[in-house]
C-alpha cells in the first residue's frame, strides 16, 4: 500500500496520480515490464551521501547514476553511494528500495537527472515493491523542488 505519508502529501496539495498494482519486484527492469511502465517514465531513486549527509538522486530506470557527474553538477568532491545499511530505517513505512522519490519528506536533498524532467509523466515506488505512483512531472517538480542535473550515464541493458 502507497505510504500514509506520501498519500497524505499527494492528496493535501490536489495532486492527479494513478496507482498501479504490479506483481513483487524488486530491479527497475522486471518492475517496468510487470507494471507496463515504459523505462524512460520509471523512476528509480538512489541514496547518495553528500558531504556526510544523505540525499536521493533520482533517474530513468533505463539509466545509471554517474557519481562523476553529480559531484561536477553540485561541485563537491565528497559525494558517494550509500548501502543499504546506511538508510534502512530512514523511510519508515516503506519496504527497504521501495522509497518514493520524495526526499522532501524525509529531510533530504533531492537531484534528479534533467532527462528524467523532460517528459510529461513519472512513475516510482510507492513505499512497496507492488505498487507505482503515475503522475504528471511537472507536480512531481513542484512538490519536491528537486535540484535539476545531468546525473545519468549509458542505458542500462
Amino acid at each position: 500500500m502507497i505510504t500514509a505519508t506520501l498519500k497524505e502529501f499527494l492528496d493535501a496539495h490536489g495532486v492527479r496520480y494513478v496507482m498501479i498494482t504490479h506483481s513483487r519486484t524488486f530491479t527497475a527492469s522486471e518492475i517496468a515490464a510487470s507494471a507496463h511502465v515504459p523505462g524512460h517514465e520509471l523512476a528509480k531513486t538512489v541514496i547518495v551521501w553528500v558531504e556526510g549527509r544523505m540525499a536521493m538522486v533520482v533517474l530513468r530506470a533505463t539509466t545509471h547514476i554517474d557519481i562523476e557527474l553529480l559531484r561536477d553538477a553540485i561541485g563537491i568532491d565528497d559525494v558517494h553511494i550509500a548501502e543499504e545499511g546506511d538508510f534502512r530505517s530512514r523511510f519508515p513505512g516503506c519496504e527497504l528500495g521501495a522509497m518514493p522519490p520524495f526526499g522532501n519528506l524525509y529531510g533530504m536533498d533531492v537531484f534528479v537527472d534533467e532527462g528524467l524532467i523532460s517528459q510529461e509523466m513519472i512513475a516510482f515506488n510507492a513505499g512497496t515493491h507492488v505498487e507505482l505512483v503515475k503522475l504528471a512531472v511537472d507536480d512531481f517538480v513542484k512538490l519536491v523542488e528537486p535540484k535539476v542535473v545531468r546525473i545519468a550515464a549509458h542505458a542500462v541493458v
